[in-house]
């Protein structure tokens, strides 16, 4: 996409958002997505615009640090508040309608939030192509009234990834960052301790200079994870095959195994026809 479309597609956000909405909360990860939804409000409506970012048992450390980064690039006020859906036994359990009862605990947080503090809508940063997947979060959105405005412009991650260049987002290029609850298998029980473990070994592997990884956890305890094809071959290579599976060990999990179809998004969901 050209720069001149990106300006487009970015004048007509901001202008949708200030001729739509007066005071406004962003559902704020610090992904592109929302991070693209609290730059085009707070260019609408300056100080009538906030991001809010939960702190929840699942939001990776690193997603906390990029949402304060990218807030303070962005110059909009943020609040980090923490949130409690762990302790929702619903969400505990893990079913396939995990993420609704999540963004639901989310989302009332939020709300009362606002309401305490005189704003009026949510605004989130799901996009076009996020209304094709497997998303029950989106009920729980429509449950709250949360508005949308990059999938009601039909703006899909494209058209996003190109307004967060043209802005100077530093997350502009950045790779989805699911919770990590969406790492564990549906039917095994979301815990902290899980949700740690699969933190550190994602960190781990950080540190070793894989770029975009996920650490799945399965039944007994077998962790699958997925890295870049491009990086299979140096993750299978000695000595790092040896060190991943003694990191593994010396974090719990009993079974380690890479799986060669390496890093695709929503592996997890392939099981949905099943249940």
């Amino acid at each position: 996409m050209s720069n001149d479309q990106a300006s487009q597609r970015a004048t007509a956000l901001v202008e949708r958002i200030r001729t739509e909405y007066y005071r406004v909360v962003v559902a704020f990860s610090g992904g592109v997505d929302s991070a693209v939804v609290a730059a085009a409000a707070f260019r609408a409506l300056g100080v009538n615009a906030v991001a809010w970012t939960s702190l929840g048992a699942a939001v990776p450390e690193s997603d906390q640090a990029a949402a304060r980064s990218v807030a303070r690039s962005i110059g909009i006020e943020h609040v980090m508040v923490p949130t409690h859906e762990i302790l929702n036994p619903a969400y505990q359990a893990n079913g396939p309608d995990r993420c609704f009862h999540c963004k639901s605990t989310l989302y009332s947080a939020i709300a009362a939030w606002a309401q305490e503090h005189q704003f009026e809508t949510i605004l989130s940063g799901t996009n076009a192509q996020d209304l094709g997947d497997y998303r029950p979060g989106l009920q729980a959105a429509a449950d709250w009234k949360v508005q949308a405005p990059l999938a009601d412009l039909g703006y899909d991650k494209q058209v996003v990834r190109s307004i967060a260049a043209l802005w100077g987002l530093e997350v502009a290029n950045k790779p989805a960052s699911p919770c990590l609850a969406s790492r564990i298998a549906y039917g095994q029980v979301v815990t902290m301790g899980r949700l740690n473990r699969i933190q550190a070994m994602e960190s781990w592997l950080h540190g070793q200079g894989f770029y975009d990884v996920r650490a799945r956890l399965h039944a007994e305890d077998l962790l699958r994870l997925e890295i870049q094809a491009t990086e299979l071959a140096a993750a299978i290579s000695e000595p790092m095959r040896t060190q991943i599976a003694s990191k593994a060990t010396e974090l719990g999990f009993r079974y380690v195994t890479i799986d060669i179809q390496g890093r695709q998004s929503g592996s997890m969901n392939r099981v949905l026809n099943d249940l």
